[in-house]
């Protein structure tokens, strides 16, 4: 294929563009590619697995995510607790815009706090707080009715059932039953909350083995499996890594801003990954090094467009 120059006018869409980026080089070759791999992955029978980290849900791109998983774009998330406490906050109000080189200490005195250009006030953890409180008192109940601990996917799911905001991507996994699996759940503003409520409830726990199960079973069913794996971190791996139950993934697009040369996992590009047999070697993969506030709406606004949406 040779170099090809982009045709632009006020009326091309953002899925045209992806389209055209094919021929450009770049990193606009590899999100042309991305996108037409992630739009293959919802022609196909294939189980979608979508891991994403926190500051994903911080930015804009929780409607985004909530609107995959509105059009069933998605079967498996894969995320930190993080993004769930996000998701749950921000179904009450707004995050604020701010500024990366604003004045940390500052903002600190003021009770705020800072990701990159995303502010939010101390406000939303309180509220966090009273409203976790009695949810683990009714989990704790729960958890005394059945005889045993739950696991972080069925407590992602009783906290979703709270949520009645459209724009939150657990309101949508809880209405198409889309699993949200967090194989670190006492990370965050929860496991601090966690930690609160385990002083007059000392036996209450959370299984965190028990969503190995079905996140391997929803893997050995799958007749063709593809991962979507925005940022790095244990999210990513927790992904890849159950795929290694079957195979590895027959499709992977990875969009990440890590470098590989440090041997960290979010840097690493998929090629690597095929070493451990967690993407097939016969699979077809994508590695975008973008910004994923950039790239996953035009990935996914070719994907609507190809799906007729």
């Amino acid at each position: 294929m040779k170099i090809s120059g982009f045709e632009l006018s006020a009326s091309t869409s953002a899925a045209e563009l992806c389209s055209q980026m094919e021929g450009c080089g770049l990193q606009a070759t590899q999100l042309s590619a991305a996108a037409k791999l992630f739009s293959r992955m919802q022609k196909e029978e294939c189980t979608v697995f979508f891991s994403f980290t926190s500051n994903m849900v911080s930015s804009g791109l929780r409607e985004v995510i909530a609107q995959m998983c509105r059009e069933k774009m998605v079967n498996v998330i894969i995320t930190g607790i993080g993004a769930v406490e996000e998701d749950f906050m921000k179904s009450f109000a707004p995050f604020e815009l701010g500024a990366f080189d604003l004045d940390d200490k500052k903002l600190h005195s003021k009770g705020i706090n800072r990701i990159g250009n995303i502010l939010v006030d101390n406000k939303h953890y309180i509220h966090l707080e009273k409203k976790l409180q009695p949810f683990f008192e009714k989990e704790y109940q729960k958890q005394q009715k059945l005889g045993r601990m739950l696991a972080p996917h069925e407590i992602i799911a009783d906290l979703a059932v709270q949520i009645t905001d459209k724009n939150s991507f657990l309101y949508w996994c809880h209405k198409n039953k889309i699993p949200v699996f967090c194989p670190a759940p006492t990370d965050g503003a929860l496991g601090l909350q966690l930690y609160f409520f385990r002083q007059k409830r000392k036996d209450f726990g959370i299984d965190v083995a028990g969503d190995l199960r079905p996140l391997g079973q929803l893997v050995l069913d799958a007749k063709k499996k593809g991962g979507l794996i925005l940022g790095g971190g244990f999210a990513k791996h927790h992904l890849i890594g159950a795929n290694l139950l079957a195979g590895g993934l027959d499709y992977a697009v990875y969009v990440s801003t890590g470098s590989q040369y440090d041997g960290s996992l979010t840097g690493a590009r998929t090629n690597e990954a095929q070493s451990w047999g967690k993407i097939s070697p016969n699979a077809k993969s994508a590695y975008v090094e973008c910004d994923a506030s950039i790239a996953l709406p035009l990935i996914v606004c070719h994907a609507l467009k190809e799906a007729g949406k």
